[in-house]
């Protein structure tokens, strides 16, 4: 079972495939399956072109996986990983010529 654990959109500096991203929704994704876990930082860049424009494309999607291994989900690592959130998502946006600006959040946060 995936779960979008937080998930928050934000505007964003970046240019994949010749377009113009403005926004980012950035999520940490909870992957449980038979008693096994993953846990993932994720970073999908979007155009954004108006205030309508939510429109999340997956061809500039980002992640890395922090954590899989065998249980179930756990409040303290989410809680552990959601600390150290903007700093991983910034190295993956980084790597990828990118910046999530997270002073200006386009949506309240959502958790799961």
């Amino acid at each position: 079972m995936v779960i979008n654990v937080y998930a928050q959109y934000f505007k964003a500096d970046a240019a994949f495939s010749g377009v113009q991203r403005n926004g980012a929704l950035v999520m940490l994704i909870s992957d449980s399956e038979a008693g096994s876990i993953t846990y993932k930082a994720a970073v999908s860049f979007f155009p954004h072109r108006d205030e309508e424009d939510y429109a999340v494309s997956y061809g500039a999607y980002f992640e890395r996986e922090l954590y899989a291994g065998k249980g179930r989900r756990s409040k303290k690592k989410e809680n552990e990983y959601l600390q150290r959130f903007r700093e991983i998502v910034d190295d993956i946006a980084k790597e990828n010529n990118a910046s999530v600006l997270w002073d200006e959040p386009l949506r309240e946060a959502r958790f799961e």
